[in-house]
C-alpha cells in the first residue's frame, strides 16, 4: 500500500516538474525533489529496497530539507516568515527521509558490530541505551509535526464540501484540493514509515 501511494506521488510530482512548462525554476526543483523522495519511499519497505547505500541518501535528502526554507524568498520580514512557514513541512518530510536513510545505517553498522568482544559489552549496550532514547525522541517529534501536517491538510477543505458541490466547476479549488490531498497522504505515509521498524 506505502509502495502505491508513494509510487502514485512520485509519477505526479515527476509530471509537475518535468512537463509542465509554466513552472518557475524554484518550483520545477521542488516537485523534482518530492519526486525523488517517494521513489526513495516506495522502495524503502521492501528487503531489496534496504540495498540503496544509505549515506548518499542522508546527504542529498539532508540538502534538500535545507533548499525548502533556505529558498523561501520574498520582499518584506512579514511575507518572508510566512513564506518559509509554508515551506517548513516539505522540509520536515525531507529530514524524516535524512533521519530514516541515517538511522538504516546506523543499523547496518550495527548488525556488523554484533559480534563485539565480551569486555566491551557493557560499554557497547550502555551506550545503545542512551542512542535509542534520543532516536525515539526525534522519531516522536518528526512524527508528530508530520502527522499534524498531514491532519491538517486532509481536513481543511472540510467545512466548505458543500459550497465545493455547488461549484464543482472552479478548477482552482479542485486543484488546490487535490494538492492539499496529496501533501496530507504523503505526510501520512511517511509518518507511517518513520514508526515502522526497518
Amino acid at each position: 500500500m506505502l509502495t502505491a501511494l508513494f509510487t502514485a506521488a512520485a509519477v505526479r510530482a515527476l509530471r509537475q516538474g518535468v512537463l509542465t512548462r509554466t513552472r518557475a525554476c524554484r518550483s520545477r526543483v521542488d516537485h523534482l525533489l518530492h519526486a525523488a523522495m517517494a521513489l526513495a519511499m516506495a522502495v524503502m519497505p521492501w528487503s531489496w529496497g534496504r540495498a540503496l547505500p544509505e549515506l548518499p541518501q542522508s546527504v542529498f535528502f539532508a540538502a534538500a530539507a535545507l533548499w525548502f526554507p533556505l529558498t523561501a524568498v520574498n520582499r518584506g520580514q512579514e511575507r518572508q516568515l510566512s513564506a518559509t512557514a509554508r515551506r517548513l513541512p516539505y522540509a520536515v518530510g525531507m529530514a524524516a527521509m535524512t533521519w530514516m536513510s541515517y538511522r538504516a545505517a546506523g543499523h547496518s553498522h550495527q548488525t556488523m558490530a554484533e559480534g563485539v568482544p565480551t569486555a566491551h559489552q557493557a560499554m557497547h549496550l550502555s551506550h545503545s541505551m542512551g542512542q535509542s532514547k534520543a532516536d525515539s525522541v526525534v522519531t516522536g517529534v518528526l512524527a508528530l509535526y508530520l502527522l499534524t501536517c498531514s491532519l491538517r491538510s486532509l481536513t481543511r477543505g472540510m467545512p466548505a464540501l458543500r459550497a465545493a458541490t455547488e461549484t464543482a466547476d472552479d478548477s482552482t479549488s479542485l486543484k488546490s484540493a487535490c494538492n492539499r490531498f496529496w501533501d496530507g497522504a504523503t505526510a501520512m505515509g511517511t509518518v507511517v514509515m518513520l514508526l515502522m521498524p526497518h
